[in-house]
């Protein structure tokens, strides 16, 4: 066993959090219950494990102390009674129940944090928490709202699961298909959570491998349901994952973030370019194409590039025209507007950026910035990059951007 650091205790935290939530809450049919439990059980890791070592199998010692705090908060609690029923369970050597056609335990918690009753925002928010064990004020940052905020609102959540009945049960067949626009939805916004963080590490690397893991299952569980006929969305939101994640070994370099065009592309992944290639061609062939199908599309044009100079930037547009027909954004208008500059210029392309009401934004103002340092306006420029990094989220995106601002003063760039 070692020792473990307390920022070795958080790493652990994280890694198992989603695991171990998702296997109580399957057993004890309980959120809050299985949330509880968990902390309860971190709090006894955090007193012993610096004494006798992390265990050889963190997770599993996790889930052990939790369950047994689960039980003991069950039989002290009268007015619970019903509940010891379920907690026979847990020692009930007898198979669980079938876990029908979603079979990985964080994908089911998934598809119960998507239920139809909860908003969008609710949704993933309770996912971040429960799945990527991210803290209230880590989450309260991501959506540029107070804590007392997103606590109330996570609260709330788990109430509106408790009072419509919505136990954490293994969805039917028949909730798969109203639930799979909301579950694509929130996968795609994990991984984009660990792919650049709102708060803390720029890179989360345990929440883009889980995104891309729990996108991987659903592709899986997708071909084993016919009832869900072909969903070519699901294909593009994984190619969209891998293009993305493939570029991670090159993204920050220093503590500071590094733009694609100022990539090392040697460093890129290419096994996970050939594949996400491969998934891009199979479900744009269906003549279906979406938003992640499409934005999966764009993420291929970038990685076919041999270099920044090759890549093909009116075919970047044209794919952003299509978005923007299906998805009429402002943010995915300014992600245009970036392709636009390379084709028509900055000028054009910040009159464009100019009139998006993104002022909240930050990589608004970041654009602004580099379209307004690409025009030779550096006063202009310099507000907009120290607007852009009072808005950033994490220290690497921060020293990118002041970079660039301190860069403005030392001659043509």
């Amino acid at each position: 066993m070692s020792t473990p650091a307390p920022a070795g205790l958080a790493a652990v935290f994280r890694a198992e959090h989603g695991r171990v939530v998702a296997g109580l809450a399957r057993r004890l049919g309980d959120l809050d219950l299985a949330e509880d439990a968990l902390g309860e059980a971190l709090v006894v890791a955090a007193e012993r494990w610096p004494v006798d070592g992390v265990p050889p199998n963190p997770g599993a010692w996790l889930t052990t102390v939790a369950r047994n705090k689960a039980l003991d908060r069950l039989r002290r609690e009268q007015r619970r009674e019903h509940k010891h029923a379920e907690a026979h369970m847990i020692t009930d050597p007898t198979p669980h129940e079938p876990t029908g056609p979603v079979e990985d335990d964080r994908l089911r918690l998934v598809f119960t944090c998507c239920h139809p009753a909860l908003g969008p925002e609710a949704r993933v928010a309770l996912t971040l928490r429960l799945l990527g064990g991210l803290t209230v004020p880590e989450i309260a940052a991501a959506y540029l709202v107070p804590e007392t905020t997103m606590a109330q609102r996570l609260t709330r959540a788990k109430q509106k699961i408790a009072r419509a009945g919505i136990p954490y049960r293994v969805p039917a067949a028949a909730d798969l298909a109203e639930r799979l626009d909301g579950v694509l939805a929130v996968l795609y916004l994990v991984f984009n959570e660990g792919y650049l963080s709102h708060a803390g590490q720029a890179v989360r690397d345990d929440l883009t491998g889980e995104a891309v893991r729990l996108a991987r299952q659903l592709r899986e569980m997708v071909r084993r349901t016919p009832s869900l006929g072909t969903q070519p969305e699901v294909d593009g939101l994984l190619a969209l994952m891998l293009l993305t994640e493939a570029r991670r070994p090159a993204r920050v370099a220093e503590g500071r973030l590094v733009p694609l065009a100022e990539q090392d592309r040697t460093r890129w992944d290419a096994a996970l370019v050939d594949e996400g290639h491969r998934l891009v061609r199979g479900c744009l062939a269906l003549g279906r194409p979406g938003p992640y199908q499409l934005q999966a599309a764009v993420n291929a044009v970038h990685t076919d590039a041999l270099d920044a100079s090759m890549t093909d930037w009116s075919q970047v547009v044209q794919l952003y025209d299509q978005l923007l027909a299906l998805r009429p954004t402002p943010v995915v208008a300014l992600n245009r507007a970036v392709a636009v500059a390379e084709v028509d210029g900055p000028e054009v392309a910040l009159g464009v950026v100019d009139r998006l009401p993104l002022e909240r934004y930050h990589a608004w103002h970041a654009t602004r910035a580099d379209l307004l340092r690409r025009l030779g306006r550096p006063q202009e420029a310099r507000a907009a990059y120290d607007a852009a990094i009072g808005l950033a989220g994490n220290d690497a995106e921060r020293a990118f951007l002041a970079g660039r601002r301190d860069g403005l003063g030392r001659g043509p760039t």
